[in-house]
């Protein structure tokens, strides 16, 4: 993936001719000159910055080396071998801010939460909020409890497996980036994140949608009354979702378009005959 920039960035006078920048161009990075910078400000003496490099070359992520990922105003903690949030979820985390502050003590919950960064977005923005998260990669969840207030819940299951049976029908946001990814365009993906992130957060099954159909059937049980259910999702596997029977006897179901124009954020809402 592509790392975020600070915004307003400009190049210093002399990279051009500077060597770790050569190093990055011809290593395929797009910008090599802040990678350059970067790595020089995380770098605590010369050898740790060639260690950087090669490992950089190597296709490492840049966010794995650098032990973060900007998400919004946010600096998430990451690290090698976990999934690093993309920057078009900052859509899902907006709609998740949004949906919570309509409740005055909002119960929010991310599922297949990685280092949390929806929960996190709410925590931030929303004071009064309930924060809980789940995944099922403990190495994730590390990450997720650093990036986490201290009074956020991390459950470490699958989907909701591990959520407390006392939040049953009581969970006002559900917000979840499931593995989505069709295993037929697994190859297709960019090295950085076929190589170096888990298989098992990006393959959903053959349609990549496994994950995402047990979360709306799931979600029946666990949303309050005025809950809503938010998905990040392909935008072709939103048409095929929204039109099954099942789903719109049970919410109402409306999407936003993210500005990549690939990706969704689906919002199902309990149909007012359903609600409990």
């Amino acid at each position: 993936m592509t790392p975020h920039l600070p915004d307003g960035h400009v190049q210093p006078a002399g990279l051009v001719d500077d060597p770790l920048v050569i190093a990055l161009c011809r290593a395929g990075c797009v910008f090599a000159e802040d990678e350059a910078e970067l790595l020089r400000r995380h770098a605590s003496v010369a050898d740790e910055l060639d260690d950087l490099l090669k490992r950089r070359i190597a296709g490492e992520p840049l966010e794995h080396l650098l032990g973060h990922v900007q998400f919004g105003d946010l600096r998430l903690s990451v690290g090698p071998g976990v999934f690093v949030p993309r920057q078009r979820t900052l859509l899902l985390a907006g709609e998740a801010v949004k949906a919570a502050s309509r409740h005055p003590e909002p119960v929010v919950l991310e599922a297949f939460c990685g280092v949390a960064p929806i929960a996190s977005a709410v925590a931030a923005a929303v004071g009064s909020a309930r924060v809980h998260a789940s995944d099922i990669a403990a190495d994730a969840l590390v990450h997720a409890r650093r990036n986490l207030p201290d009074d956020a819940q991390i459950h470490h299951g699958i989907g909701f497996d591990a959520v407390p049976a006392s939040l049953r029908g009581r969970v006002d946001v559900i917000a979840a980036v499931p593995p989505y990814v069709p295993e037929h365009a697994f190859d297709l993906l960019a090295p950085e994140a076929r190589d170096h992130e888990p298989r098992r957060a990006l393959t959903g099954g053959v349609d990549g949608l496994d994950h995402v159909h047990a979360l709306i059937v799931d979600a029946q049980t666990w949303l309050s009354g005025t809950g809503i259910l938010l998905i990040e999702m392909n935008v072709a596997q939103f048409d095929a979702v929204a039109v099954r029977d099942g789903y719109l006897r049970s919410f109402d179901i409306d999407a936003v378009p993210g500005d990549d124009g690939q990706t969704v954020v689906a919002r199902f809402r309990r149909r007012a005959e359903m609600r409990p």
